[in-house]
């Protein structure tokens, strides 16, 4: 394996335990659920920022035919359930599955797919640091292709639709008034056509 990789896919490992740590801490301040919606959507923008490097990439091929045996995967029930009692009221969402197949809306949970995300990247982790690297990167492409890319974003844009309703879903004091004004504004200096 060529310096460079090793050293793309130390980058990845080092952004995938960053996020599953993130994680892990987020889930454990259950006072401030605004303040870890917020968080949560810079950690899974950067979580995306390494499954879009590894997306670009050439196909990683492994060593071995078959996958070696990672270990048992980790418990996150735990950290599911605690996620789902910080997100009560927005965990469920919708969103557009496939908008180049049959666009059809589906529901979908956002402490459900945090877990299946973390539960993929965990993985390949247990891969990496058993020295397989070219298994780690493999599995880290593949699943990003496969599941956990689809699942992040879909988290991302329902974690950012949060964000915008909390700060633009305020109600202003005269705003009818001002939006009677911008609408004369705007028919007054719309041109006629005879």
């Amino acid at each position: 394996m060529s310096n460079d990789l090793e050293d793309f896919a130390q980058q990845i490992s080092d952004q995938v335990e960053s996020f599953l740590v993130a994680l892990q801490a987020i889930a454990a301040e259950d006072d401030n659920p605004g303040r870890a919606v917020s968080l949560l959507l810079l950690e899974v923008s950067q979580v995306l920022l390494a499954g879009a490097r590894l997306g670009v990439q050439a196909d990683f091929a492994t060593a071995e035919e078959f996958q070696p045996d990672a270990g048992p995967d980790p418990d996150l029930d735990g950290l599911r359930l605690k996620l789902a009692t910080m997100l009560d009221g927005v965990d469920v969402y919708s969103e557009v599955f496939d908008p180049y197949g049959e666009p059809e809306v589906e529901t979908s949970v956002i402490s459900d797919d945090l877990t299946s995300v973390a539960a993929s990247l965990a993985h390949g982790l247990r891969h990496f640091r058993a020295g397989r690297v070219d298994e780690a990167l493999w599995w880290w492409q593949f699943s990003y292709v496969a599941s956990w890319g689809s699942e992040a974003s879909g988290v991302l844009r329902a974690l950012q639709s949060i964000v915008t309703h909390d700060r633009l879903d305020a109600d202003f004091t005269g705003e009818e008034e001002q939006v009677a004004l911008a609408g004369e504004m705007l028919d007054e200096s719309a041109p006629t056509l005879n």
